[in-house]
């Protein structure tokens, strides 16, 4: 049997004086930025989406011409090919205005108060979540990666 940790590893371990309420706080700040997270993946989507459908409308527009529809051809052309999404933008226009008016400062903001209120420690909550669950000696349920507990 080698050696093992038992419990989280130090960077995983509530610094000394802070509360349960500032784990939780911070643990619910996390939660909101991985929401966020999601929702700028998403918005990545939209971007690839949208633009890969505008590439789509050159293949319709020459089709429109072949099959004898020039007046259409010429309208998706003018009215929607190359179209900005919202006034004034392209979609990645929108995806840079995220980042800049609110994705940037909301995970530079969760960065700052992990920093300041618990020594720069990342996911407390879920490390303490993850060790109240543990069935200690189990293999699978090793405090951190590499331990082995039989």
């Amino acid at each position: 049997m080698s050696e093992h940790q038992d419990g989280p590893d130090r960077r995983h371990r509530r610094p000394d004086g802070v509360s349960d309420k500032t784990v939780e706080a911070l643990g619910s700040l996390s939660k909101a930025l991985e929401t966020t997270e999601r929702a700028r993946g998403h918005l990545y989507s939209f971007h690839q989406l949208t633009g890969g459908a505008d590439l789509e409308l050159d293949r319709a527009v020459r089709l429109l011409r072949e099959a004898g529809h020039p007046e259409w051809a010429d309208k998706v052309q003018s009215e929607i090919l190359g179209r900005n999404v919202i006034p004034g933008h392209w979609t990645f226009q929108v995806v840079e205005a995220y980042d800049d008016t609110y994705y940037r400062p909301f995970r530079d903001l969760e960065r700052s108060a992990v920093d300041e209120l618990a020594e720069g420690r990342d996911h407390l909550y879920e490390a303490e979540m993850k060790e109240a669950r543990r069935t200690a000696g189990h293999p699978d349920h090793s405090a951190v990666p590499g331990a082995t507990e039989w």
